[in-house]
């Protein structure tokens, strides 16, 4: 029970890489706040954690809003008591290039994916300072760390939450908050699903990737659990890369014929 008696939110609860992790922090004895823009997904994941014998509680919240993170906040202390993890992992994607994607697009981007970390540690640390510390966990992106074609907004978004984290580490370290990041390659969530559809994006994604196959929302969910619990204490500012091998590939593949004969001379 590596999270046993702690009190977790989870945004983007209701799906995915969320709602794996939800699953996953009450199984390992957390109090889960589920939280998600989508209220009947939440209630559903929370019922069915409960239903499991885990304790959770739904929670509707708009994450690139300030009155709705700070309310989101509250409830975990209203309903828990206090709050030991944050995992901002509501995320969302427009694709484009700068030239292609609209400033709206941008903005909205920029909202969900970043603004809405800060939104969470302005209003978590405060709390988890207050109760001996903490751990928020940030999902960023291996497109946070290199430049993907057609997703401006999302690459730029996740580098900053990248670089946010380290900040947050800094500034909130020594109080005995943690802040790290995990940066998925690509997993199996709905919209990734929909995306590889088209069987040569499924291809390329599968060749991308050094383990041959796709990630799970569960794979990351483990990595979560471990960095929202005491085996990470001295894990702190960390972007974490969990990806199947993707980033390890070189684009040139093998560069030496392995045929004996090749080689001589």
């Amino acid at each position: 029970m590596l999270l046993d008696n702690k009190v977790a939110i989870v945004t983007g609860g209701g799906s995915g890489i969320g709602e794996a992790s939800a699953r996953r922090f009450a199984k390992e004895g957390a109090m889960v706040v589920v939280a998600d823009i989508r209220a009947h997904k939440v209630e559903a994941v929370a019922a069915s954690i409960r239903e499991a014998g885990g304790e959770a509680s739904p929670f509707e919240v708009d994450v690139a809003d300030a009155a709705s993170v700070q309310a989101m906040v509250q409830h975990a202390v209203d309903t828990y008591g206090r709050l030991d993890v944050l995992f901002n992992n509501a995320g969302t994607l427009r694709p484009g290039t700068a030239v292609e994607l609209s400033v709206e697009d941008w903005d909205f981007v920029m909202g969900v994916n970043v603004r809405s970390v800060f939104l969470g540690a302005k209003y978590a640390v405060p709390v988890m300072i207050a109760g001996g510390g903490g751990s928020i966990i940030n999902t960023a992106s291996i497109s946070g760390l290199h430049g993907d074609g057609g997703a401006v907004v999302y690459a730029a978004s996740k580098a900053a939450v990248i670089n946010l984290t380290r900040a947050l580490s800094t500034d909130h370290g020594r109080d005995g908050v943690r802040t790290n990041a995990i940066c998925p390659g690509t997993i199996q969530t709905p919209p990734v699903q929909r995306m590889m559809a088209d069987p040569v994006a499924l291809q390329r994604n599968l060749d991308a990737h050094a383990l041959g196959r796709l990630g799970l929302p569960e794979e990351i969910a483990a990595a979560a659990v471990w960095l929202a619990s005491d085996e990470s204490s001295f894990v702190c500012g960390e972007a974490i890369v969990v990806d199947g091998g993707l980033r390890a590939q070189s684009p040139l593949g093998r560069l030496a014929d392995p045929r004996p004969e090749a080689l001589r001379g």
